[in-house]
């Protein structure tokens, strides 16, 4: 499954984090790239620099006119997926979600436009009260993937985490160029 999210709007201050942290949960819960408007530009460096210490190769491409992104994706296949807390519940369509083969995952900021929720394939719901974008990108993501995102390999790693029961254990291998 190719998986693609696409971040729309950003609101002053708060965000930065936000957006961050929805671009790290895309990375490590298995996307493969995330579309980014009215972003600070920070935002990919501090994503160049996990790839560059933890691997893989994840992409953050900043963007003018999400709509382009979302017709483009559609034109390539893609479902496009909005997460809403007015969508259908993802228990009763996360089965249907499993069969898609290419996704791009819309996560607004601030209040999205109408024109996503007619633009989108699925309208998702991850429960029905107000919530984090964040938790329901990753809810969505581990859903669809039935867990085995955690599974991945990312290539190129200075620094992978060795599971244990107690303590911290990370496996460092500087000599990566």
């Amino acid at each position: 499954m190719n998986i693609e999210v696409v971040r729309i709007g950003q609101r002053v201050i708060r965000d930065d984090r936000v957006t961050t942290h929805v671009a790290l949960v895309s990375r490590s819960f298995g996307a493969k790239k995330i579309f980014m408007t009215e972003v600070n530009s920070e935002i990919k460096d501090t994503i160049e620099k996990i790839n560059n210490t933890w691997g893989g190769d994840f992409v953050v491409e900043f963007v003018d006119n999400w709509k382009s992104v979302i017709k483009n994706k559609k034109n390539e296949g893609y479902k496009i997926v909005h997460l809403s807390m007015y969508g259908e519940k993802i228990n009763q369509i996360q089965n249907q979600l499993r069969l898609e083969d290419k996704m791009l995952i819309v996560v607004g900021a601030e209040k999205v436009p109408r024109e996503i929720y007619e633009l989108a394939d699925y309208n998702v719901g991850v429960g029905s009260q107000p919530h984090s974008e964040i938790s329901a990108l990753a809810i969505l993501l581990d859903r669809i993937q039935k867990g085995e995102q955690f599974e991945k390999v990312f290539s190129n790693a200075k620094r992978k985490i060795i599971p244990t029961k107690n303590g911290k254990n990370v496996q460092v291998n500087e000599t990566r160029d």
